[in-house]
């Protein structure tokens, strides 16, 4: 209905030459409307949360003028993989974020703010409950969640690793259920970490069923990124065809030095299913390194039983001479030398290691690499944040150019850079980098076709109506940005550092970002699923 009547509006304004009121207008700006027609110079203007009009018409009255000139003007960016959750919840501004232009922050990589805790013990929090108290707490881009599938493995079988039972099978699809019509985009898996890799593949093709019976998708970080990449892609379809539903992999990659030649591979798989009718698409970030804690070089199947159960398990000497064992493998295709610390639990573990690689720490402390990495672990009671050196610049320009990949940034959202730590520079950078390195210095692609894969075709992946593209009656999440200055300014040595270019950002008709300030403004809300069944009153 509320396009319809915007439609009527349209109609109204080509017709007429009637002044017409509105919040904000932005003029004389290159419009890319992010369906990845080329852009023209125009106005659009705003009236609540909703565009009311694009064009080259300027028969309004507007509150707010802006002076889009030499500027472009597109829809709010998608970060399809955002940990900043946590971090939204102690600072809403969200400006590391907010000044690359992403305007949609989406979760569930693995496990998702809620369902969790238990009502017999009267600290149970849904899904829907957990994503409406950031809303309530205030946020200045909007929100979006996938269903954590170790989430909802965690809810019902705890850690223990063994397969599901038939019942424990069907209490997990009534969880998925409850959160589909709570407003979750699908299922989000994450495969190479405990406990989520307990999962076995028939156990996420039952949860899928029930994400697509209310047309939601699967996103996963599969199984594997390295060696048997191509396993993980198998089983990516598989399930995908199984469960009758579209799929992604979450930040593509061919990871460690041996194994980027099969990055050809995948993408050669990944087409073939596409062109067999399968919808499989994928997101990146935009450097060549990953991070996540040394549990990326540790077997999850130390992991069991949780966090302390597997650090306890670790100082068995029965168990350290396997594990030693397993971790030497690893560091074989990922050298120590290439392994950065940045994240510990305590201060004076962070204080002594942080900014060392692991082959400089186990030099420094007189132990063999495993060593230092299981004991570093043991010692700050914690995973170790790292910053792993694994992937290669070709390869990163070589998904740039695939059509059917987004972008995301893997991290949290930060706003105080006051404080005192370390990051990947993904966090601050992932998306102004594709504008300012791959498209305006490289020329990898188009400037509309970038601004299409950070928008339009993430939110069509996503299912969401009515947001990701610059049309009437559409919510009015727009960014204005110099293409000539937006750039990434983060580095590995020194990451927190905002990106430049993004001026003005509107969240759902209201400016959250102004001349590159934040304005006070919190207008982000739950953007929710397909499959969302609003409780009746």
């Amino acid at each position: 209905m509320k396009k319809f009547l915007f439609a009527i509006i349209f109609l109204a304004l080509s017709c007429t030459n009637n002044t017409y009121d509105v919040d904000v207008l932005i003029t004389g700006g290159t419009i890319h409307d992010g369906s990845g027609k080329k852009g023209f110079v125009g106005n659009i203007a705003v009236k609540n949360d909703t565009i009311f009009y694009v064009g080259k018409k300027q028969n309004f009255i507007a509150k707010d003028t802006i002076d889009a000139s030499n500027k472009i003007i597109s829809p709010g960016f998608v970060n399809m993989l955002s940990w900043g959750y946590n971090t939204l919840m102690q600072d809403g501004r969200s400006l590391s974020d907010l000044k690359q232009g992403v305007t949609l922050e989406v979760f569930g990589e693995g496990t998702s703010p809620g369902p969790k805790g238990s009502i017999e013990n009267n600290n149970f929090v849904g899904f829907g409950e957990a994503m409406e108290e950031l809303e309530q707490s205030g946020v200045s881009t909007n929100i979006a969640s996938y269903l954590g599938a170790a989430t909802v493995r965690i809810q019902e079988i705890g850690f223990a690793n063994r397969k599901a039972t038939a019942d424990e099978i069907d209490s997990m699809k009534n969880i998925v259920r409850i959160a589909m019509e709570e407003g979750a985009m699908g299922i989000g898996s994450s495969l190479i970490y405990a406990p989520g890799d307990y999962a076995d593949t028939d156990e996420l093709v039952e949860l899928s069923k029930i994400a697509s019976s209310y047309g939601g998708s699967y996103i996963s970080h599969m199984r594997n990124e390295d060696s048997r990449v191509l396993e993980a892609v198998d089983e990516l379809l598989e399930i995908a065809e199984r469960a009758n539903i579209p799929s992604q992999i979450y930040h593509l990659k061919a990871s460690r030095k041996p194994n980027w030649h099969l990055l050809d591979s995948v993408i050669k798989k990944v087409e073939k299913a596409r062109e067999s009718g399968l919808k499989i698409t994928a997101d990146m970030y935009t450097y060549p390194a990953s991070s996540t804690g040394l549990t990326g070089v540790i077997p999850t199947w130390v992991q069991e039983g949780g966090r302390q159960a597997w650090i306890n398990r670790m100082k068995r000497p029965d168990i350290r001479e396997r594990l030693f064992m397993d971790i030497r493998k690893e560091l074989s295709e990922q050298p120590p030398e290439d392994i950065l610390m940045v994240g510990f639990n305590k201060q004076s573990m962070s204080n002594k290691y942080r900014g060392m690689t692991i082959a400089e720490a186990a030099e420094l402390r007189g132990e063999t690499p495993e060593e230092a990495i299981v004991n570093l672990i043991i010692e700050d009671g914690s995973r170790i944040q790292c910053i792993y050196f694994s992937m290669s610049e070709d390869n990163v320009r070589k998904k740039i150019m695939l059509p059917w990949v987004s972008f995301d940034s893997d991290a949290g959202s930060y706003s105080d850079i006051s404080k005192d730590f370390i990051t990947h520079p993904r966090a601050f950078g992932s998306f102004a980098r594709v504008l300012g390195k791959y498209v305006r210095e490289e020329k990898l692609i188009s400037m509309e076709e970038a601004i299409k894969r950070l928008s339009g075709f993430p939110s069509d992946n996503l299912g969401i109506k009515n947001r990701g593209y610059l049309r009437i009656g559409y919510f009015a999440d727009i960014v204005v940005f110099d293409p000539d200055k937006i750039q990434d300014k983060a580095t590995f040595e020194d990451p927190l550092q905002f990106a430049e270019g993004v001026e003005h950002v509107f969240v759902n008709g209201v400016q959250v970002l102004s001349n590159g300030d934040h304005t006070g403004n919190f207008p982000g809300r739950f953007v929710k699923g397909s499959g969302y069944n609003p409780p009746s009153e």
